[in-house]
């Protein structure tokens, strides 16, 4: 990886690391900053070791250490050595209780080092993963079961909903292209990050099998109508997070406003996806970011900032964000032709 201070200047408005400041240590959660990992004897290796286990604990298996960054999210960089060392001292942290360590990222800084670490503890078994939820709210026509059906089978739509037709559980729904109904799809993630679906995979139970992550996604019905059976469903999944999806072409609705309260009522993380983005004036996508950002400041969320994600250190530091209930990440997608941002 090339060392590099422009990526970083270059980065969007939100990204922690461009302004040289991430938001302070959180107490709990799977993220941990560390000046430099250098233990001086065997006490300070056991509680780097027990600190560890606790945030991947706290991550479901997966934590996250940014190294030359102050507890108080000052990012002030390290020595070449120094780094050396503390990259040798999280892998032999990670070796000693079953988990692997990736590199996510590593820059300088002011002429210093800093580097992102990421790390998960490898299963004890075949059969163990670690499972989160998801759930899809959205008002009618938004694109909700055709952005699952894409993500679930690894096939982009024909236009015509192609994509969402395995998703349909009752006769009228496949004639409407409405989701009346509560359905659900997996995707999962190996242990080396490759994606886990019914393009490598035949069955769901092979997709369980293969999988280190797994995400169960529940498509939930946008009209109003059907409100009762949208809440119930919400209730029911008990989501981790929520993916709200907006259509370009329609925008913001009153649906968009009941969703994303109820999310809010429910302490819920948010990320927004905004749909078929190529049949529409690419004037008009940043209106309908100007509304999801506006709508953030009038519900209950447990944060007002709302920003769009285009690259993939933005989706990182978004994603950490989200979890914490600091930010409302928004993605704008296109089912057919595949293009992100």
């Amino acid at each position: 990886m090339t060392l590099d201070d422009p990526v970083i200047e270059g980065s969007g408005s939100f990204y922690p690391f461009s302004k040289g400041q991430l938001p302070p240590e959180p107490p709990l959660g799977n993220m941990e900053y560390k000046l430099k990992l250098i233990p001086v004897n065997e006490t300070r290796r056991q509680h780097l070791s027990t600190q560890l286990k606790w945030r991947l604990k706290e991550g479901f298996g997966e934590a996250i250490y940014e190294i030359g960054v102050r507890d108080d999210g000052k990012v002030v960089g390290i020595s070449e050595e120094d780094m050396r060392i503390s990259l040798t001292t999280i892998d032999n942290m990670a070796k000693s209780i079953g988990a692997e360590i990736l590199l996510t990222r590593e820059f300088l800084h002011n002429g210093k080092h800093v580097a992102e670490v990421v790390l998960r503890r490898l299963p004890d078994n075949t059969d163990e993963f670690v499972d989160f939820r998801i759930a899809l709210l959205g008002n009618v026509d938004s694109g909700k079961s055709t952005i699952l059906g894409v993500l679930s089978s690894g096939e982009l739509d024909n236009g015509r909903g192609k994509a969402r037709l395995n998703l349909f559980r009752h006769p009228h729904e496949i004639q409407t292209g409405r989701t009346s109904s509560v359905s659900r799809e997996i995707l999962g993630f190996s242990i080396d990050g490759q994606v886990v679906n019914y393009r490598v995979s035949d069955t769901s139970e092979e997709i369980l099998q293969q999988s280190f992550k797994l995400i169960t996604f529940t498509d939930l019905a946008g009209h109003h109508k059907y409100i009762r059976t949208t809440i119930s469903g919400l209730m029911a999944s008990k989501p981790d997070f929520v993916m709200l999806v907006v259509s370009a072409l329609v925008g913001c609705n009153q649906s968009t406003v009941e969703h994303l309260s109820l999310a809010a009522a429910l302490r819920l993380p948010v990320f927004a996806v905004i749909t078929k983005t190529d049949c529409c004036d690419l004037a008009r996508i940043p209106k309908v970011i100007g509304d999801l950002t506006a709508l953030t400041q009038s519900t209950d969320l447990p944060s007002d900032l709302a920003a769009v994600v285009q690259t993939e250190d933005e989706c990182l530091s978004a994603a950490y964000h989200m979890a914490c209930g600091a930010m409302m990440p928004i993605f704008t997608v296109s089912n057919v032709t595949g293009q992100v941002g």
